[in-house]
């Protein structure tokens, strides 16, 4: 044991020598006092950083040390350039001035020892908390060695990075050129600010001008102090030397795939051969796999496989990296509105401070604590502030030890506890009076918590007693008072109550109560709606207020809602009866309408149908169309010399170029050799074949005679009259003013047939849907030349383009005996005679055809007809009767 606290001992006192050997006689320990090594950072972790304060003003700081012996083995123009580089990285963090930047408290001083300068305080940097520990003390401190970053910090954290990156590249025009976990340091309050310039480019150009960099060119016999980290290093720096501010960007995406790989990048460099390495890389790059992202969270992974896009234009910019969904998080943006606090007025703050309580408890403690509190409690100096901040600070030190209250809250709310104005102040802390007899030690009990007790018994506050006893008051005296001074008088004099203490706010829900429940008050359901509820609804949420007090608003609340939704339900169903009623009549109204008034376009209607045939209403929107397409080929000539895409612009281009890489890796396609066929097959004379069909069907006869109707499942015999019957099949000789009467067969069958598919009106057979001409050919071939021919599969050909209308529309029944020819039948060709068919099956009635010659003459049904009986005599005689209105109805059917 003795010889471990003697090692142990002797580890201390070398690293006390060491540091007081390195920094006595550099100017900084005459302003500051050093005290312990806490952390290393900076490039190649060649910077100590020690806690310290200003002797003047006991402020806070860190203190960076470079101990010059470290460089010892290197010759001395190798010393020099070191020295060089790290007292530029100083001086440009110096001039720069940024809430995301390191702040340097004091300037770099240089001694014969050592470099050394002073900053805010610091506990880290992102390198040491990331598991790199070179440059540390021994053993690693326990702060740093246990610290794990929730992921509220990483968000926040890579926010204020690239913040910080677009303040460079916007502001400043430069690029920092050595962007990495190293030179990103976490301060004592946790924020993440950038150093390390050692390495930054400035614009070449004007400020006014387009921003142009400058890089060296990378030379691998340097020390490696005078080189950029490599493995953060976009591809261009060191293949094409040439760098931009999106090469900042592609640092950044190797920092993000480090924050959630344990601190690694994405690629292993090969210092000794860095040529080399970096072209796998690029290669690599250009084909990344899927598992090296597979640890970024999915929200964010799409960007940063855009930020280590090889095509440094396709990367999003720093301001476009700011505004990615993935940072909109509760407690980031928290945060966010922390470090803005002093760009906002007290309203605004006030707003955000009432709101603060549901949000703390969704942050831890680590980061309430040492981000939030600090910020709390600076609002201490704004008396106006208190009563807002005071609970907040309350409830987070319900949260903390005894141990943390004293040390981080107790210092802070002592000057409180001697405020008296304004009165909330007394108030708060006597609601929380356990709390502080709790946590507070006693000798800070009878130094501060009961001096403030005995202020606050003697307090003026009496201005609270008055009010609650005025409402009270009031309360009482309102059923004396008519109901029209209460609703224009009383209610809106609560809304101009300053006030929001519970009592107050209690009387002013008891006022509201009363009037709504009293009979000859009442409230109307218009105040209810428009000023009574939203003033209701704003209360009760007050920070004031306990359970208790809130359930008691909400249940007025409910019960003036529920009120109001039957008074206006009742108003509604009973104007719906109305209007149904009105509709009724008006429709009873446009049934007395003709009918030629209903089918007749309006001249408006007409020209709107022609444009929309020809597709547009006027003919200078094709004019426009024209004159636009000129105008984009000609703004396609010339283009910009640079063109600032939008991040959706990069992520569709970064796709395409995926795929065009994807498209370029597939093996190209060869051609297959087709072995052509042995035989070839004589082709076929269509022509020939058709003007056969054709001349068979000119000569076909006219006589009837039995025929074959095929069936699903089976053929039907049947024998058919010539001439038009209303009960059986047959055909009609139709004149086409060139050629010989053709005839044709009527799709009707008789009833009681098995249909040919299911779905047919009454079981009936249809026609086909396709046309058949080898049965044409078939019948003309056959031996029997008295045999019709079955054209039945030409129905199809004559589809019918009109409505269809029944035979009944066109002739009246015909009565037994009549024999008469049908004008109807006439005007189309010569009918044959009639002739009974034998037909057991109950007959249907033939529907009409269309006017037309030849081809588009076609017989259809009406399934409106198919359940009609026929009379016994129509289907015994088989002719249909003349009547004088057949001419008028073909007249209004056809035309």
């Amino acid at each position: 044991m003795e010889s471990m606290l003697n090692k142990l001992k002797s580890t201390v006192t070398k690293v006390t020598a060491d540091m007081t050997s390195a920094v006595m006689g550099n100017p900084v320990t005459r302003e500051f006092e050093v005290g312990r090594h806490i952390a290393s950072g900076g490039p190649g972790m060649s910077w100590r950083i020690y806690n310290g304060t200003k002797k003047s003003t006991k402020q806070e700081v860190a203190v960076f040390v470079f101990d010059k012996k470290v460089i010892d083995r290197y010759q001395k123009f190798e010393k020099d350039q070191i020295i060089d580089s790290l007292k530029k990285g100083v001086q440009q963090l110096t001039r720069l001035r940024h809430p995301r930047l390191l702040t340097v408290q004091h300037p770099l001083e240089e001694s014969r020892d050592c470099l050394a300068f002073c900053t805010e305080p610091v506990f880290a940097s992102l390198a040491n908390v990331l598991g790199q520990w070179d440059n540390l003390p021994s053993p690693v401190p326990t702060d740093i060695k246990e610290y794990k970053l929730y992921d509220v910090e990483t968000k926040y954290g890579l926010l204020q990075v690239s913040e910080g990156l677009s303040f460079l590249h916007s502001g400043v025009k430069m690029v920092h050129g050595n962007l990495c976990a190293e030179n990103i340091i976490l301060n004592k309050s946790g924020a993440w600010k950038i150093m390390g310039f050692d390495f930054s480019i400035s614009s070449s150009n004007p400020s006014d001008a387009e921003p142009k960099y400058v890089c060296k060119e990378w030379d691998p016999n340097l020390s490696p102090l005078c080189l950029p980290n490599p493995e953060y290093v976009a591809p261009e720096y060191i293949l094409s030397i040439s760098c931009d501010v999106a090469s900042d960007m592609y640092s950044l995406g190797v920092l993000i795939h480090a924050m959630f790989n344990e601190g690694k990048p994405v690629f292993k460099v090969n210092k000794q051969d860095i040529f080399k390495s970096f072209s796998r890389q690029l290669d690599q790059l250009s084909h990344l796999s899927p598992g090296v992202l597979s640890q970024i969270p999915e929200e964010v992974r799409d960007h940063v496989k855009m930020l280590l896009n090889v095509t440094s234009n396709l990367r999003p910019d720093a301001d476009q990296m700011t505004k990615i969904p993935f940072f909109d998080d509760v407690g980031a943006m928290t945060l966010q509105y922390f470090d803005s606090l002093f760009q906002r007025d007290n309203l605004q703050k006030s707003q955000f401070y009432r709101g603060l309580p549901k949000v703390l408890p969704k942050l831890p403690k680590r980061v309430v604590i040492y981000r939030i509190l600090p910020a709390l409690t600076s609002e201490f100096v704004n008396p106006d502030m208190v009563p807002f901040v005071l609970p907040n600070v309350l409830l987070i030190a319900e949260e903390c030890t005894k141990e943390e209250y004293v040390r981080l809250v107790l210092p802070d709310l002592t000057p409180v506890f001697k405020q008296q104005e304004p009165v909330q102040i007394l108030l708060i802390f006597l609601q929380k009076m356990d709390l502080l007899l709790t946590k507070t030690p006693p000798e800070d009990i009878k130094n501060s918590v009961l001096p403030m007790v005995y202020r606050a018994v003697e307090a003026p506050s009496t201005q609270i007693q008055v009010r609650v006893n005025s409402l009270v008051c009031l309360g009482k005296i309102l059923e004396y008072l008519d109901k029209w001074f209460v609703i224009d008088e009383i209610l809106p004099f609560l809304q101009q109550i300053p006030s929001k203490e519970p009592a107050v706010l209690m009387g002013i829900l008891g006022i509201y109560k009363c009037t709504f429940t009293h009979k000859k008050l009442g409230i109307p359901k218009e105040h209810l709606a428009g000023k009574s509820l939203p003033h209701l609804v704003s209360l009760s949420i007050d920070n004031n207020l306990n359970l208790n007090q809130f359930n008691s608003f909400m249940a007025v609340i409910k019960e003036m809602l529920n009120r109001m939704e039957a008074e206006h339900k009742t108003k509604l169903e009973q104007l719906h009866i109305m209007q149904e009623q009105q509709r009724s009549l008006n429709i009873t109204n446009h049934m007395n309408q003709s009918e030629e008034t209903k089918n007749t376009p309006s001249p408006a209607t007409q020209v709107r149908n022609i444009d929309e045939i020809f597709g547009g209403s006027s003919g200078s929107a094709g004019s426009a169309g024209v004159n636009g397409k000129e105008s984009g080929s000609s703004s396609a000539v010339s283009q910009p010399s640079r063109v600032s895409l939008t991040l959706e612009e990069k992520q569709r281009l970064a796709k395409e170029q995926e795929q065009a890489a994807k498209l370029r890796s597939q093996q190209p396609l060869a051609p297959q050799s087709i072995k052509p066929a042995t035989t070839t097959p004589q082709a076929k004379d269509l022509t020939s074949s058709l003007m056969n069909t054709m001349t068979s069907v000119n000569n076909l006869s006219l006589n009837s005679g039995t025929r074959t109707i095929p069936m699903q499942g089976g053929t039907i015999s049947s024998t058919f009259p010539a001439g038009p019957t209303m009960g059986g099949m047959g055909t009609m000789g139709i004149s086409n003013g060139f050629n010989s009467p053709m005839g044709f067969q009527t799709g009707g069958m008789g009833m009681g047939m098995r249909p040919a598919a299911p779905g047919l009106y009454g079981g009936m057979a249809t026609t086909t849907s396709t046309p058949n001409f080898n049965a044409l050919t078939q019948n003309q071939n056959q031996s029997h030349p008295s045999k019709p021919t079955d054209m039945s599969a030409l129905d199809s050909l004559f589809t019918s383009s009109k409505p269809k209308v029944s035979m009944n529309q066109m002739a009246p029944k015909p009565a037994p005996g009549a024999i008469a020819p049908s004008p109807w039948l006439s005007q189309f060709g010569t009918g044959q005679p009639s002739q009974t068919a034998p037909m057991q099956a109950t007959p249907m009635g033939m529907t009409g055809v269309q006017g037309g010659f030849g081809m588009q003459a076609n017989p259809f049904f009406n399934p409106q007809n198919f359940s009609q009986p026929v009379a016994s005599s129509t289907m015994n005689t088989g002719m249909i009767k003349q009547s004088a209105s057949v001419n008028n109805d073909l007249k209004d059917l056809f035309g």
